[in-house]
């Protein structure tokens, strides 16, 4: 969560890298059982520590995310920071997913990191969504992506947040494609040898809207400066 994240089939961002720090530790279980994938050749896992070595695999060998939002590939130790990960300090959220895509191999075809009722209940926020390029331009992205959406949904999600650095066209397409829309920015925030700006991306689900979006998470208002 406190990762930033970037690119359409490297598809997201977490806008809130410029919060402090990491904390380890485990969220409260939930009881929601874990998505089904919608491509039949995947499986869904969820990672731990023991997976480091797994997920890093998948990091090096898809740097195209890393260079896009970073400037740099992964670093030795993206994929235990990814598993220790939690939202900052003093937000409140019911659960962290952190999910593979597993292919018959063993090896991941895709990431996904999902928090539950971040901020308030009923937003899901997607913390980062990486396809492997091998993927790219097959249409895997948005199979996954709208497996998730319908997972979040069953289980209660009137909202879907996210974050994407904007000029990562790639990204920004994919999103924007998916039925999310910008509420506001955030400029000048430091990833890795580039200054970014973010945009936070919502999309409501049955039962949400937009303004009450608005009304309940007042730290993703536009602000003054981003009406353009």
């Amino acid at each position: 969560m406190a990762n930033p994240r970037g690119s359409a089939a490297d598809a997201t961002i977490d806008p809130e890298r410029d919060l402090p720090g990491l904390r380890t530790g485990s969220a409260p279980a939930s009881g929601i059982a874990l998505p089904t994938s919608p491509l039949p050749w995947l499986r869904v896992v969820e990672l731990g520590s023991g997976d480091a070595p797994l997920l890093q695999r998948f990091f090096d060998a898809n740097p195209a995310y890393f260079d896009a939002v970073f400037g740099d590939p992964a670093g030795a130790d993206a994929a235990r920071d990814e598993i220790r990960d939690l939202p900052p300090a003093g937000w409140s959220f019911t659960r962290r997913w952190l999910l593979g895509y597993a292919a018959h191999d063993g090896e991941l075809a895709a990431v996904a990191d999902v928090v539950s009722d971040l901020l308030v209940p009923d937003v899901w926020h997607i913390g980062l969504f990486i396809v492997a390029m091998s993927r790219h331009g097959s249409g895997d992205a948005g199979v996954l992506y709208r497996g998730l959406e319908s997972w979040a949904a069953s289980h209660g999600a009137r909202w879907l947040r996210l974050g994407v650095v904007q000029g990562n066209a790639r990204a920004e397409r994919f999103w924007e494609a998916q039925g999310f829309v910008e509420t506001r920015t955030r400029a000048r925030v430091e990833m890795g040898r580039r200054t970014n700006t973010l945009r936070v991306m919502v999309k409501p689900l049955p039962g949400g809207t937009l303004d009450a979006y608005l009304a309940a998470v007042p730290r993703d208002r536009p602000e003054p400066a981003d009406h353009r």
